[in-house]
């Protein structure tokens, strides 16, 4: 039986960094875009009580990571970033796993909404998203006028 763990560690941990990179090569490739995502990001927007990164492991081995950060001047809202799972983990419910946690997260550090920007090429995501409770916002952040971007958000209970 596979063993499922989600530890939260800090946007610098070296397995958080490889699968932020493999999310960017991820995106790169699905868009074609040199940085995979452009969003300004600061290691410390990750630390709580602003945020939280998590790293799921399947039998000991990173595969799947999530994040949220402080959004807005209330302090009430959760920007949700670099939710990713590796091509062999996928199917196993670790994405759903991963995102109940940064929800978690995120609520027990007074957010009450959490918001998202994700990709037309990402349908999975998109997915995931609608079957997790998430409807349609208007578009925001670096991508907000991009064609492409599709946005969620969520209130948090």
């Amino acid at each position: 039986m596979e063993k499922i763990e989600i530890r939260r560690v800090g946007y610098l941990d070296p397995d958080a960094q490889a699968l932020v990179e493999a999310a960017l090569a991820d995106l790169r490739e699905r868009y074609g875009d040199g940085d995979g995502d452009g969003t300004p990001i600061d290691a410390a927007d990750f630390d709580p009580p602003r945020g939280a990164f998590f790293v799921a492991y399947l039998d000991g081995e990173p595969v799947a990571s999530g994040a949220w950060r402080g959004h807005g001047p209330d302090g009430t809202t959760a920007e949700i970033k670099r939710m990713y799972t590796a091509p062999a983990a996928r199917g196993r419910g670790l994405a759903r796993a991963v995102l109940a946690e940064v929800e978690r997260s995120a609520h027990e550090h007074g957010r009450r909404r959490v918001v998202l920007e994700t990709g037309i090429r990402q349908p999975e995501a998109i997915q995931l998203y609608l079957t997790s409770g998430y409807g349609r916002i208007a578009d925001f952040g670096f991508y907000r006028d991009a064609p492409d971007v599709r946005s969620f958000g969520k209130e948090l209970s």
